[in-house]
């Protein structure tokens, strides 16, 4: 059977909807507070949050990186 656009979405649906399961069990387990410093901002926020916010700065910046090397890449491809 060849694959479809409709299949394709219906698993990045499911997918999807057992990350946020996972993401739901995750925030649910690790609710207690933690102390948070940064740069001239303190405060305490749960740890799940903290853990969250953590790990998306590390996907924006690791989206910002790989962005500018394919744009590298590219600039050079058409040069060549």
């Amino acid at each position: 059977m060849p694959r479809s656009r409709t299949g394709t979405v219906w698993v990045a649906i499911c997918v999807t909807v057992l990350v946020l399961g996972l993401l739901i069990v995750f925030i649910a387990q690790n609710t207690e507070t933690v102390d948070v410093s940064f740069l001239w901002m303190d405060g305490t926020v749960p740890l799940a949050v903290a853990l969250l916010i953590a790990a998306a700065g590390a996907g924006l910046l690791a989206t910002i990186v790989g962005t500018i090397r394919i744009a590298q890449l590219r600039r050079l491809h058409r040069r060549s």
